[in-house]
C-alpha cells in the first residue's frame, strides 16, 4: 500500500511540475470583423497545432514555456503569422486577423491535390477562371468559352456535324480530362457533348492544369485537365436568368432556381439552345454551320451535416439535334443517298455524389458516378448507332500528420462498357454466325500523395499512381512538384515533374471510319500511351503606387510522348490495324497572361 501512495505521489507531482512548465494559448480568428470557422492555428516549427470551431475560437493547450511564431491560416484567406509568448502555468490571450486575398492567388483551388487549398500555397499551377470572366465575351457554351484562355484551344473538327474536342498546350483532344466536381463524367465518346449544354449559371469557377495529372486522375488526363466546379445551392442565388442571342437568330436560355428544404438546400437549372438557320454565305448550297437544338436539366442536392462533413447529389440530362448538309435536305431524306446530310442524335443522362464517412478526427470522402451516352448519327448513308456507359467510384483519406505534413492517399475503380453497330464490336460465333461483342474495359488503382511543408516558403509534393487495366496490364505514373513562394503571395514559383498515360478506347475515336466491312485487327499486346511532361511557372503580384494592380503569370513547358496508338487503313483495305508507333512527339512552349485592375474604373 505504501508503495502504491509513492507512486501515485509521484505521478501527481510530475503532472504539476509539468502544469507549471506549460501553458496556453487561446483566442479568436477574425477577417474583417467577421469569425473565421475551422482556421487552422500552429506553432511554427514544432507539431503543436489545432483548429478553430465554428465561431472561430482556439484553444491551444500545454505549450512548452518560450517564444514563438503563431500561424494561422484560412480557404480564401491570407495566412498571417504573430509573435507569441508563453509563460509558464499561465493563458495567453491573442485574438488573430486574417486579410482576404487581394490577387486571384488567394483563392480556393482543388483540382491540383484533391484538397481545398490556397491558390497561391497550392504546389501544383493551377489557372482559375470565374464566369465573370467567360461573361465579358458571351458564348452559348462552355465549349465556346475555354477559347479565351491562353493554351487551351477548342478544336471544331467537322464543320459539317460540329463536333470537336479541347487541346491543351498543343496535345490533341483525347489527351484532356473533362471533370465535373472533380468527378470524370465526360468520356471519349462526349468529349464536346459533356461540355455543351453546362449552363453559366450553375458555373461556379472553372480549374485548368496543363500537364499531366495521371497520378491522381488516371487516365486520359495526359496532356491536363479541365475541372468545372457547380454552384453550392446553399449559397446560390434564388433564382438567376440569363437570355443570350445574336443576329444569326440563335437563342440561348439559362434559368436557375435554388431553395432551402429543411437540413437540404437544392439548385435546379435549365439550359435551352436553339438555331435553326440553315446559313450559306458562299452559295455552295452547304451549311456554313450545322443547326443545333438542344436542352439540359440539371438538379444538385446538398445537406448540412456535423463537423461540416460533405454530401451532395447531382443528376443532369442532356439531349441535342444536330444537322448539317445540303440546304434542301429533310429528316425523311435521313440515312438516305439523294440528298447528303448529316444528322446527330445525342441522348446522356449522368449521375454524381460525395458523401464523407462519419468517422470522428478522419476525413474519408466516398465519391461515385455513372453515365449512360447514346449516340444516334447519319454520315450520309452511313448509320453510327453507339452506346457507353461509364461508372466510376473513388474513396479517398486525408490526413494532416503535422502542421507542416499532409497525406493522401485513395482506391479508385473505373468501368467503361461500348457498344455500336459496326464491326468493332461484332464477332463470329459457332458456324461463323455474328455475333455481337461489347467492349468492357475495367480499371481499379491506388494512389497516394505526400506533401511535406520543408520550409515556410516552400513546399514538396511526391505522388505515385498504381492501375491495373483489364486490357494493357499494370501502369505507374509518379509525379513530383515543388513550390517556393513568399508568404503574401506576392511571387511564386513552381516546378512540375510528372508522367500521364491513356488507355485508348479503339472504338468511340474513329467511329466514322469503323462502319463497313473492315476487320479490326490488333496484331501486337499494345501498350498505353506515355507521356512526360517538366513545367516551370511563376506567379508575380505587383501593387502599383497609384492603387492599381498587376498579376504576371509565366510558364514554361515541355512534353515527351511516346507509344502513340493509331489505326492503319492503308496496309490492308479490308482491315484496320491498330498498333503503337516507333517514334515519338514533342510539345514545348511559352505562355505568358498578364492581368492589369486599375485603381478607379
Amino acid at each position: 500500500m505504501k508503495h502504491i501512495l509513492l507512486c501515485l505521489f509521484v505521478f501527481v507531482s510530475n503532472l504539476a511540475v509539468q502544469a507549471q512548465s506549460t501553458g496556453s494559448v487561446r483566442g479568436v480568428v477574425r477577417s474583417e470583423g467577421k469569425e473565421v470557422p475551422f482556421a487552422s492555428i500552429g506553432l511554427k516549427g514544432t507539431t503543436l497545432g489545432t483548429t478553430a470551431d465554428e465561431h472561430g475560437s482556439f484553444v491551444l493547450s500545454k505549450v512548452p514555456a518560450g517564444s514563438y511564431k503563431l500561424v494561422s491560416s484560412a480557404v480564401g484567406l491570407l495566412p498571417t503569422e504573430r509573435n507569441v509568448s508563453v509563460a509558464a502555468g499561465q493563458t495567453t490571450t491573442l485574438n488573430l486577423s486574417l486579410n482576404p486575398s487581394a490577387n486571384a492567388l488567394g483563392d480556393v483551388v482543388v483540382s491540383g491535390t484533391l484538397n481545398e487549398v490556397i491558390r497561391s500555397e497550392s504546389p501544383v499551377a493551377v489557372e482559375l477562371y470565374s464566369p465573370k470572366l467567360f461573361r465579358k465575351n458571351p458564348a452559348v457554351c462552355l465549349f465556346e468559352n475555354l477559347a479565351m484562355i491562353n493554351g487551351v484551344r477548342p478544336q471544331l473538327n467537322c464543320n459539317v456535324c460540329g463536333t470537336g474536342d479541347i487541346h491543351i498546350n498543343g496535345l490533341e483532344g483525347p489527351y484532356t480530362m473533362v471533370l465535373i466536381d472533380g468527378m470524370p463524367l465526360v468520356s471519349s465518346l462526349s468529349t464536346v457533348y459533356g461540355l455543351s449544354g453546362i449552363p453559366s449559371s450553375l458555373i461556379e469557377r472553372v480549374e485548368v492544369v496543363k500537364g499531366p495529372a495521371s497520378t491522381l486522375y488516371g487516365s486520359e488526363a495526359v496532356g491536363g485537365l479541365i475541372n468545372v466546379i457547380t454552384k453550392n445551392p446553399a449559397k446560390a442565388p434564388r433564382f438567376s436568368a440569363d437570355l443570350f442571342g445574336t443576329s444569326h437568330r440563335d437563342v440561348n436560355l439559362d434559368l436557375g432556381v435554388a431553395r432551402k428544404i429543411g437540413a437540404a438546400s437544392t439548385l435546379l437549372s435549365t439550359n435551352l439552345y436553339h438555331y435553326n438557320q440553315r446559313r450559306d454565305v458562299n452559295d455552295d448550297g452547304f451549311t456554313d454551320v450545322p443547326t443545333q437544338q438542344r436542352v439540359s436539366v440539371f438538379n444538385k442536392w446538398t445537406w448540412a451535416r456535423p463537423e461540416q462533413r460533405v454530401a451532395n447529389l447531382a443528376g443532369r440530362y442532356y439531349y441535342e439535334d444536330r444537322f448539317g448538309g445540303q440546304l434542301n435536305w429533310t429528316p425523311e431524306h435521313r440515312g438516305q443517298d439523294s440528298i447528303y446530310g448529316e444528322s446527330v442524335y445525342t441522348s446522356r443522362y449522368e449521375l454524381l455524389g460525395q458523401y464523407q464517412l462519419p468517422v470522428r478526427g478522419q476525413r474519408l470522402m466516398l465519391s461515385g458516378t455513372f453515365n449512360q451516352h447514346r449516340q444516334n448519327s447519319a454520315y450520309g448513308t452511313t448509320l453510327y448507332r453507339a452506346l457507353q456507359r461509364v461508372g466510376f467510384g473513388q474513396l479517398t483519406w486525408a490526413k494532416e500528420l503535422s502542421i507542416r505534413h499532409n497525406l493522401l492517399t485513395g482506391a479508385t475503380y473505373r468501368t467503361t462498357w461500348y457498344d455500336d453497330n459496326t464491326p468493332a464490336t461484332a464477332t463470329t460465333g459457332p458456324n461463323d454466325t455474328p455475333r455481337n461483342a461489347p467492349d468492357l474495359v475495367q480499371l481499379p488503382g491506388l494512389f497516394a500523395q505526400d506533401e511535406w511543408r520543408l520550409t515556410p516558403d516552400a513546399t514538396l509534393l511526391m505522388g505515385l499512381r498504381y492501375d491495373y487495366n483489364s486490357r494493357h496490364g499494370s501502369i505507374l505514373s509518379p509525379r513530383l512538384n515543388y513550390k517556393w513562394g513568399r508568404p503574401d503571395g506576392s511571387q511564386v514559383w513552381r516546378v512540375g515533374l510528372g508522367n500521364g498515360y491513356r488507355v485508348v478506347n479503339l472504338f468511340t475515336e474513329d467511329h466514322a471510319a469503323l462502319t463497313g466491312a473492315r476487320q479490326v485487327v490488333v496484331p501486337e499486346a499494345l501498350k498505353p500511351e506515355r507521356s512526360w511532361n517538366v513545367n516551370v511557372n511563376y506567379n508575380r503580384f505587383l501593387q502599383l503606387n497609384s492603387g492599381a494592380t498587376v498579376t504576371l503569370d509565366a510558364s514554361v513547358f515541355y512534353t515527351y510522348f511516346t507509344n502513340k496508338i493509331s489505326p492503319d487503313y492503308d496496309t490492308d483495305p479490308n482491315q484496320i490495324i491498330y498498333r503503337n508507333l516507333n517514334g515519338y512527339a514533342v510539345s514545348r512552349g511559352f505562355t505568358l497572361n498578364t492581368d492589369v485592375a486599375l485603381a478607379r474604373p
